[in-house]
């Protein structure tokens, strides 16, 4: 084939992910290690399903006091499969492109990229972030059409100390790349993402939010509701282009605020507000996380793929009064994880 031809044959939208999310996690991973104040190389391992596809896991863990990452993680995935009509039954209740009356299992693709930075310094808040696609075609046959297909992304910021410079740059870049696409999406989307980490046995939140959005295509979209009539991207394209831009913005959006705080004194009393807040994370993660539940719950599934956003460290206190002492710093953070706040104008 000459590469005139070869350059004629149109990439699917399968494959355009794929591209993505191997690029985009080689370059987040030599940003974080360019960030590190110490000597710092990720592990690379390429794990495969079974049932189909595979992954690849680039993972970085330090329990010196000098290290900038506690521990983190940039992880891809693209598996494929099959889906029993029971499944596909449950899915179609939300994706009416996928009213096709099968009986019989469906093909499908998974493809997505996961992250979490869990920094030493107290002063500096973690960080996480996902974006991922799925497709289901119509059958196993060579020209197999795609019947549904969704994208839907996460990204949040999770700080110890509160620095409200910190928080709303970070707010202030997502706000700007969800306008580029939409004024309607960063409100709702933030929305989201709060409703989304909200510990209800704690009573609290997570962090201080970001965005979130799920079933994202050309149908009406739950999250948007009464605003999805506006302006937003629709086609798998745009939607595509509107995820690889919250991708592309999250070295900028993240290392900026990591780099102010990675080197900021801390002593003995932060260090324990720190783990008493990752004891929140593990809560939250094994307690609330829906996707961590359907992960582990997934046939061939990578355990410790799933797992990977749990930090290193954590811990609990019966009955902790850290963050009841008036005026202190983590009380002003807990008033904050109490009631969420908008760190945009307009919003």
């Amino acid at each position: 084939m000459s590469n005139s031809e070869s350059l004629s044959i149109p990439t699917t939208m399968r494959q355009r992910v794929i591209d993505y999310i191997t690029q985009l996690q080689n370059d987040i991973v030599s940003a974080l290690e360019e960030a590190s104040v110490s000597p710092c190389q990720f592990k690379c391992d390429a794990w495969s399903r079974p049932q189909g596809g595979g992954g690849i896991s680039r993972t970085y863990a330090s329990s010196g006091d000098d290290a900038t990452y506690e521990k983190a993680g940039v992880n891809i995935s693209m598996i494929h499969g099959t889906l029993p009509p029971a499944a596909i039954k449950q899915m179609s209740s939300e994706h009416s492109s996928l009213d096709v009356n099968t009986t019989t299992a469906l093909p499908f693709f998974a493809g997505g990229i996961s992250l979490i930075v869990h920094p030493r310094n107290p002063n500096a808040p973690s960080a996480h972030a996902n974006y991922r696609y799925f497709e289901v075609m119509d059958s196993t046959e060579k020209d197999a059409k795609v019947v549904g297909w969704w994208f839907g992304g996460i990204t949040d910021l999770t700080p110890s100390y509160l620095f409200e410079e910190d928080a709303k740059e970070f707010h202030e870049t997502l706000k700007a790349v969800c306008d580029a696409y939409g004024t309607a999406l960063y409100p709702k989307f933030k929305q989201s993402c709060d409703d989304h980490f909200f510990i209800p046995h704690r009573k609290e939140y997570r962090g201080i939010g970001g965005i979130r959005f799920d079933d994202l295509n050309d149908e009406m979209n739950t999250i948007l509701g009464t605003v999805d009539g506006e302006a937003r991207p629709r086609t798998a394209d745009d939607i595509f282009a509107f995820v690889r831009a919250l991708g592309d913005v999250f070295t900028s959006s993240y290392m900026s605020i990591l780099n102010r705080r990675k080197i900021m004194p801390s002593d003995e009393r932060m260090r324990r507000w720190q783990l008493l807040r990752r004891g929140r994370y593990v809560e939250f993660n094994l307690v609330c996380e829906r996707g961590i539940k359907f992960g582990l719950a997934a046939p061939g599934v990578n355990v410790e793929n799933v797992l990977m956003g749990m930090p290193e460290m954590a811990r609990w206190e019966y009955m902790s009064d850290m963050f009841e002492e008036s005026g202190s710093a983590e009380g002003k953070m807990m008033e904050v994880l109490r009631s969420p706040k908008s760190w945009v104008r307009d919003c």
